[in-house]
């Protein structure tokens, strides 16, 4: 009788980094509503750095946030009428040839890892949100190496991220997104460093 392999233990820090990814993920998608708001405003603040500054001020901002007022923010801002002021996909912002597939690319690489697209899902695969959750995904479920993650997080995430950051931050319509966007900015540069490290 053989016996059952244990999954490998998530690291504290690599909890913490799912929990990251998945809390931007979570705030792009849909506005936050009063449960999400309050989880950030009672969340263990962060040490010290650019990182913590950039917390900081999006625990500050979701202490004065009203839902109502941050899901006109975000249809406004990402969804839109006809045409979001700020695309959230980030083939978008990568993409140089009319010739590339991005998207594509993205899709045979989920199917590689055996992650399937929801039936009820509605966004493409690019969408930030997304890539994201899959970042969340390969670090707390799938337990992928950092190679993999690595891989991934700069074939797919890091350079179109960085760029609808900025894209979310010169917006006007951006109040709160605006901390949003700082802080998922300032998390995706500390993850570019450590994996430059490997």
């Amino acid at each position: 009788m053989s016996e059952a392999v244990a999954a490998p233990a998530v690291t504290p820090e690599d909890e913490a980094r799912a929990a990251l990814y998945a809390l931007i993920a979570r705030l792009f998608y849909a506005a936050p509503d009063s449960a999400v708001l309050a989880q950030v405003v009672d969340a263990r603040p962060f040490g010290a750095g650019q990182l913590a500054l950039a917390w900081d001020a999006l625990a500050a901002a979701c202490r004065s946030a009203f839902p109502v007022i941050l899901e006109q923010e975000h249809t406004d801002l990402l969804v839109g009428t006809g045409k979001a002021e700020v695309t959230p996909y980030l083939s978008h912002y990568t993409i140089k040839f009319a010739t590339e597939s991005p998207l594509v690319a993205v899709r045979q690489q989920l199917s590689r890892w055996g992650i399937a697209r929801r039936e009820t899902a509605h966004e493409p695969e690019d969408h930030i949100s997304s890539l994201c959750e899959t970042m969340r995904f390969a670090i707390a479920v799938q337990h992928r190496s950092e190679e993999e993650q690595k891989a991934f997080f700069h074939r797919f995430l890091y350079r179109g991220a960085i760029a609808f950051c900025d894209a979310v931050s010169a917006s006007p319509k951006a109040v709160f997104y605006r901390h949003v966007a700082a802080f998922a900015r300032a998390f995706l540069e500390v993850e570019h460093d450590a994996f430059e490290m490997l």
